[in-house]
């Protein structure tokens, strides 16, 4: 929700409509066929495979007698009742657990494991019979939502032998190798499967697929591997098969379901390039945050990075083991300890995600520094930034049972990062099913950084593509609806990526959500915002239709210095003589939006969600575990009480910091500021789990601070910083928390680094920040020759001045234009209750995958997001999300998380490229002056005309 300080964002992912036919390209690479046995038998086996295509494999260190791989025959096309997210909003893994079939026969089935390959088939072999497994009394099936995918099974040529056991946990899943075998195997993906009682796993020289039955509760699992013969041996329950892999096939697409639970994970060289980078990474960001133009180094970059700093130390450094003095605990330790592998990977971006990112807190203090003459010092800089920073640290951990142990909490941001991390780790020479996902990512990378020079430097109209506009430049109504500046983007259409992903990439949100969110966007932007604005609905047709600041009653940016006194304090005889503050369409439909989801959410969690949070309260569970929760019982929980401590250690800490340096905001206002997003949390999370769309609370977040301390500008930015800084990285712990809960991390290692980054690089970002404005001269002022001028800090002081000095109750007091949307508060909380009613009643209607919260929050980018970022985003969400997934699946599940990875990855390095080479050297003078880059700067869009000229004498009376 938009309020006067934009939402901070970074550079979202890349790939430009244009490349659309490049993917299309490759698309036929990857045959449905299956390849016969003569042609497997020539390829090699792969080392962390992606998910979709993994198969049993080990460590290329590792000698072993022979291999065995199962790979997916994926289907082109998958059924409604199989596509979860591509027409509803994810049912719970409970709600998806229904048994697929019942054999009627079944001591045959448990006592005849054969393949038939065909009478006739030249592969045809006698069955081969195995010992029957003991009965165990099995629960329904948890995968009736999973495509048909078939097993190829390959045999490779036999190696000297090493012996190769696998152990299983309490939950009887296969979680690794025994001590004999390194801890360098990687992850085997064996995705869950449907079949008949007709068909069956047998010979290895045919082809087979395991049959999908209620799973047992025991894996009694067996695998033999004599070199001599050249042949394998297995013996295995087939009712373990059935619930191998997760509910969602999202989730079984980019994350593996098999773990090795002795992989090193807190190594010394972890720590080394985690903290290298993440250090580097916050400082740079600190630095470039006061400069206007400025890149923004994001954690995919350190992401990729870090893989070829893993790769060298692995290469370099001595493997060997240290021992500590007895008296220091005779503790072991290597430099060393194997290959680079994917949990230490995993732990670095998981530092850096947390980490580099500017504390919104920051701005309150330079604020208060330039603006309102308050210094307090590098320790309450410091103590402030830690306390916002880590109390939502502490919140996120008290809501893990909510948002991450259930499997219906997808995180779809968190299956492009374990798609990427899969397809670095994976060693895929086999491309007998097309081209690799690595050289996927390689190609679209190159081909994204190459394309970025054209809508980022060389023809720069195709990412602000107005083409109606520029037929008629000078008409101002065809350019509010077409433009893109300052109009409502009809003209659909961009070409650059950074626009296209303003709200998150159109290949990771599910379909379900896709729909809804343009939905709302054209409803209430496309259709509602234009009766308003050509009605002259709240003085609205005086101003631009679309604008990122407030104006006067003479249609001019509004001057808070006017109503401010030397004090900077509010003067009410000088507001009373300026102008009283007026809002652009996009901000008044934005607020009005804002008011209708802070009700509307808490609402929908209640009805759609309150089972759970009850179940979450008594310490039960509503869901059933997936193969991810249960492969994570290996590992120990962190106790509840160590967020709890956290939570009341650093909650202490913001009161010590606003009572030793008297800021004036009192203890029970700063409880108030922490009851917001202990209220909202849950709520915005649920919406954040399974959108990928985050949700805040800038606007609550100011309002009330201005209702309860008005006046008081200070109080009002630390009240401010704690609510939305709380909320905000309260989000970002708990989705770095659900992508250890995928990689198989250690939790007690998730919670040691996030909290170890976020301080070290918090007291460098400050010191930073503190060298800055002791050393670089006139910073912050308009006319600084670096271009240093604090553009964010510039919006958060206007702001500050509005809510907290001028006050909500005369923005939407009963005196004022703007009173009536605060009704949009009850219509809100009424919005979700017929939806409910209807589902209750009509549970299989469409209504069933009906979000208001989703709908309401959709618009929350606007400003400064236009029509173009909705209209280009859905446009391709369409082809990816459901043309493609459902035309052509396999290729879907093979490629469209990696090629969002890889555009990202691309226009990120292409961005900083240009900014560093060419913007940045002489102050921004090198550039290409031609058409292309000039033509959108000559319309009334662009100059953000207002349709009626404002009067001589101003709007209204003062």
């Amino acid at each position: 929700m938009a309020g006067f300080c934009p939402i901070p964002t970074t550079l979202p992912p890349s790939s430009p409509l244009l490349l659309i036919p490049l993917i299309f390209f490759v698309l036929p690479s990857v045959p449905n066929a299956t390849h016969s046995v003569g042609e497997a038998s020539q390829l090699r086996p792969s080392l962390h495979r992606a998910p979709t295509t993994a198969g049993a494999y080990f460590d290329r260190d590792t000698q072993y007698t022979d291999s065995l791989e199962y790979s997916i025959d994926e289907e082109d096309e998958e059924s409604e009742a199989e596509d979860v997210f591509a027409f509803g909003r994810p049912a719970t893994a409970d709600q998806q657990q229904t048994p697929q079939f019942e054999h009627g026969n079944q001591d045959l089935y448990h006592n005849t494991i054969a393949y038939d390959p065909g009478l006739n088939s030249p592969l045809a072999t006698p069955p081969v019979s195995y010992p029957s497994p003991t009965p165990v009394e099995s629960p329904p099936s948890t995968d009736s939502q999973s495509p048909d995918d078939p097993y190829r099974l390959r045999r490779i040529a036999p190696t000297p032998s090493v012996p190769i056991s696998t152990p299983t946990t309490g939950t009887g899943r296969f979680t690794g190798v025994s001590s004999a075998v390194s801890s360098r195997e990687v992850h085997v993906s064996l995705p869950a499967t449907r079949g008949s009682v007709n068909e069956y796993v047998g010979d290895l020289k045919g082809k087979g697929r395991p049959p999908s039955t209620p799973r047992s509760t025991s894996f009694p699992s067996m695998m033999e591997m004599d070199s001599r013969e050249g042949s394998i041996k297995m013996e295995f329950d087939l009712d373990e098969v059935d619930e191998e892999d997760s509910p969602f096939p999202e989730v079984r697409a980019s994350v593996s379901n098999i773990d090795d639970p002795e992989m090193p994970v807190l190594t010394l060289r972890m720590w080394f390039i985690g903290m290298l980078l993440t250090l580097t990474a916050g400082s740079a960001n600190m630095f470039f945050n006061f400069r206007q133009p400025a890149p923004s180094v994001v954690s995919s970059v350190l992401l990729l990075l870090a893989h070829p700093a893993g790769k060298l130390m692995a290469y370099l450094l001595p493997i060997r083991t240290w021992r500590m003095p007895r008296w220091l605990g005779g503790y072991e330790f290597s430099l060393n300890p194997g290959p680079w592998n994917i949990k230490e990977h995993a732990l670095v971006y998981m530092m850096a995600n947390v980490s580099i990112g500017i504390p919104y807190a920051i701005n309150a203090v330079v604020v208060a520094e330039i603006n309102y003459g308050v210094k307090l010092g590098y320790w309450f800089n410091t103590m402030l930034i830690l306390a916002t920073q880590l109390t939502g640290f502490a919140l996120a951990g008290l809501c893990r049972r909510y948002l991450v142990w259930p499997a219906s909490m997808v995180w779809p941001q968190n299956l492009i990062v374990c798609t990427m991390l899969n397809t670095l780790h994976a060693d895929e020479d086999d491309e007998r099913g097309g081209i690799s996902r690595f050289r996927f990512f390689v190609y679209m990378s190159l081909a994204a950084f190459f394309f970025f020079f054209l809508p980022g430097y060389l023809f720069t109209a195709l990412s602000i593509f107005s083409w109606v506009c520029w037929i008629v430049p000078k008409n101002i109504v065809v350019n509010q609806l077409f433009g893109v500046s300052g109009g409502l983007g009809m003209s659909v259409l961009t070409f650059d990526w950074t626009q296209i992903t303003w709200i998150g990439s159109p290949l990771m949100v599910p379909w379900w959500a896709e729909v809804q969110i343009f939905v709302g966007f054209v409803v209430i932007y496309w259709i509602l915002n234009p009766i308003l604005y050509y009605t002259n609905s709240w003085d609205l047709a005086y101003f631009p239709m679309m604008a990122n600041q407030p104006y006067d009653r003479f249609g001019n940016a509004y001057d808070v210095s006017r109503v401010l006194t030397p004090e900077h304090t509010f003067d009410a005889e000088a507001f009373a003589a300026y102008s009283p503050l007026y809002l652009p369409a996009s901000y008044a439909i934005t607020y009005l939006m804002a008011f209708a989801l802070s009700s509307c959410m808490i609402v929908h969690a209640l009805l759609y969600h309150g089972r759970m949070v009850l179940h979450g309260f008594l310490q039960t569970r509503i869901e059933k575990d997936d193969i991810h929760a249960k492969l994570m019982r290996a590992y120990p929980e962190v106790p509840d009480w160590w967020y709890a401590l956290s939570f009341a250690l650093f909650f202490s800490l913001a009161i010590v910091v606003s009572e030793v340096w008297h800021t004036g905001i009192p203890v029970w206002a700063l409880l108030l500021a922490i009851l917001l997003p202990v209220t909202y949390i849950i709520p915005s999370g649920y919406v954040y789990a399974m959108t990928g769309q985050t949700i805040t609370i800038n606007l609550i977040a100011q309002i009330i601070p201005g209702m309860i301390l008005p006046g008081k500008p200070l109080p009002n930015m630390i009240f401010k910083s704690y609510a939305v800084q709380t909320l905000a990285e309260g989000s970002a712990f708990v989705q770095d928390l659900k992508l250890g809960h995928y990689m198989k991390v250690p939790p007690r290692a998730t919670f040691i680094v996030q909290l170890v980054s976020t301080m070290l690089v918090g007291f460098l970002q400050v010191g930073v920040k503190e060298w800055m404005f002791s050393n670089i001269p006139d910073i912050c002022q308009p006319n600084q020759p670096d271009f240093l001028t604090c553009p964010h800090n510039q919006v958060f002081y206007t702001a500050s001045a509005i809510w907290g000095l001028i006050g909500p109750a005369r923005q939407f007091g009963s005196q004022s234009i703007y009173h009536p949307q605060l009704y949009a508060l009850a219509v809100g909380a009424i919005l979700p209750i017929p939806f409910w009613i209807w589902q209750r009643r009509y549970p299989n209607s469409w209504n069933k995958y009906v979000s208001m919260p989703i709908v309401l929050n959709g618009i929350a980018y606007i400003p400064p997001a236009t029509g173009i970022n909705y209209s280009s985003w859905f446009l391709l969400g369409a082809i990816f999300q459901f043309f493609i997934r459902r035309k052509n699946f396999a290729w879907w599940s093979k490629f469209n998380y990696i090629l969002s990875a890889a555009m990202d990855t691309g226009t990120v390095l292409s961005l900083l490229f240009i900014f560093f080479t060419l913007q940045f050297p002489k102050g921004g003078s090198i550039n290409v002056n031609w058409w292309g880059n000039s033509v959108y700067t000559n319309t009334a869009d662009y100059n953000r005309l207002p349709l009626r000229q404002v009067p001589a004498g101003g709007i209204g009376q003062v």
